[in-house]
């Protein structure tokens, strides 16, 4: 059984919703920090780097998410 993907806009804003206040702003600090301020040493292994990699993507996109429903976009 598949869902109906939501609108792109009421989805934007339901990310800026989610995190615009206080807790919301307290949980993107620390993802920012233990994601975007994580560094794996030069002997990491692939798997280390892929699910780093994989990480970021997704942070990016939740904060993506949430300026373009702050913005109205």
């Amino acid at each position: 059984m598949s869902e109906a993907r939501p609108d792109p806009h009421a989805l934007a804003r339901a990310f800026a919703r989610t995190f615009s206040g206080e807790d919301g702003q307290m949980v993107l600090a620390h993802l920012r920090r233990s994601v975007f301020e994580r560094f794996l040493g030069p002997d990491a292994s692939e798997a280390a780097l892929r699910q780093q990699e994989g990480q970021r993507q997704l942070l990016t996109t939740i904060l993506a998410l949430s300026e373009r429903g702050r913005s109205g976009g």
